[in-house]
C-alpha cells in the first residue's frame, strides 16, 4: 500500500518490485479500495476523474518514433531546493542568481541542461542525451545518434513525430531525417498527439530527476545512463502488458554510450 501511495505505482510495477503476482496485488488495491491512478491526481495524489483517453500504437518497432526536449534545471553545487525545501537559504540564494542572470543578460538557458528524448512508439524503447541546448545543429545531430541507436537495435525507423518546435522545422533537421523518414508532426495545442514521449517525460521526472535529492548537477546527471539502461531493460511498463521495452525489441544491445 506505501508503495500505491507515495510513488503511485500500478499492480504491475508493485508486483515486479515485491516478486509476487500483479492479481495478488490488485487483489489486494480492490481490498482497501484505493482509486484507478487514472483518477489520481500525480502532483497531489487526490482522487479525481479524468476521461479515458483514446489508446493508439504502431504495429511494429520503428513504424514511428516520437521525438521532444524536456527543459531541466540544474542542481546549483550544494544542493538546491528540493533537497532542503522551500523557504530555505538554498532557495533564496536560487532566486538571487537567477534575478543577477537576468539583469547581466546571460542567455536563457545557462541554468538549464536540455533533455533530448526519442521514443520508439510500440516497444517503448528511448534513446536520450543530455545537451546543452535546443538549437536546430543540437537537435539535428541527435538525431543522427539516435537512428543509429535504433539500428543497433535491429529498428529501421520509418517516421518520426514532433511538435512544432523551430530546431524542428529547420532545414537541419530535414537534412538529418532525409527523404526515408517521414516526419509528422502534434496538432497545436496537443501535446498529447506526442504522448508516449510526454509520458517518458513525466517518468524521467518522477523517477530520476526528483526521485532523490541530489547535491550537484554532475550528481544527478552521473545516473542518468544507468537509469535509461533500467527504464529500456528493467522496468515493466503497463502500457505493454507488464514487459520492458527491451522484450519488445528483437536484438538490442543494452549498451549505451
Amino acid at each position: 500500500m506505501k508503495l500505491r501511495y507515495l510513488r503511485r505505482w500500478g499492480p504491475h510495477r508493485i508486483g515486479y518490485h515485491l516478486g509476487i503476482p500483479r492479481s495478488t496485488v490488485g487483489r489486494v488495491l480492490v481490498r482497501y479500495r484505493m482509486p484507478l491512478l487514472a483518477h489520481v491526481d500525480q502532483a497531489t495524489g487526490l482522487v479525481v476523474r479524468k476521461p479515458k483517453p483514446i489508446r493508439y500504437e504502431a504495429a511494429a518497432p520503428g513504424d514511428l518514433v516520437h521525438i521532444d526536449i524536456k527543459k531541466l534545471g540544474k542542481i546549483p553545487d550544494g544542493g538546491g531546493w528540493r533537497a532542503f525545501g522551500r523557504g530555505s537559504k538554498q532557495h533564496r540564494a536560487a532566486h538571487v542568481a537567477t534575478d543577477r542572470a537576468k539583469r547581466a543578460g546571460a542567455s536563457p538557458s545557462r541554468g538549464y541542461v536540455f533533455l533530448h528524448h526519442a521514443v520508439d512508439d510500440h516497444s517503448r524503447l528511448a534513446y536520450s542525451e543530455q545537451l546543452p541546448d535546443e538549437r536546430k545543429e543540437t537537435a539535428a545531430a541527435f538525431w543522427s545518434r539516435a537512428k543509429e541507436f535504433f539500428a543497433d537495435a535491429g529498428i529501421s525507423v520509418r517516421a518520426v513525430m514532433t511538435d512544432n518546435g523551430s530546431c524542428y522545422r529547420s532545414h537541419a533537421f530535414a537534412a538529418a531525417l532525409g527523404e526515408e523518414v517521414k516526419h509528422r508532426w502534434t496538432r497545436p495545442y496537443r501535446p498529447q498527439t506526442n504522448g508516449k514521449v510526454e509520458r517518458f517525460n513525466r517518468t524521467i521526472a518522477a523517477e530520476w530527476a526528483y526521485a532523490q535529492p541530489y547535491l550537484s548537477d554532475e550528481e544527478r546527471s552521473a545516473t542518468y545512463a544507468e537509469w535509461l539502461h533500467f527504464y529500456n531493460h528493467h522496468r515493466p511498463h503497463t502500457g505493454i502488458g507488464g514487459l520492458v521495452p527491451a522484450d519488445r525489441v528483437h536484438n538490442v544491445t543494452g549498451n549505451y554510450t
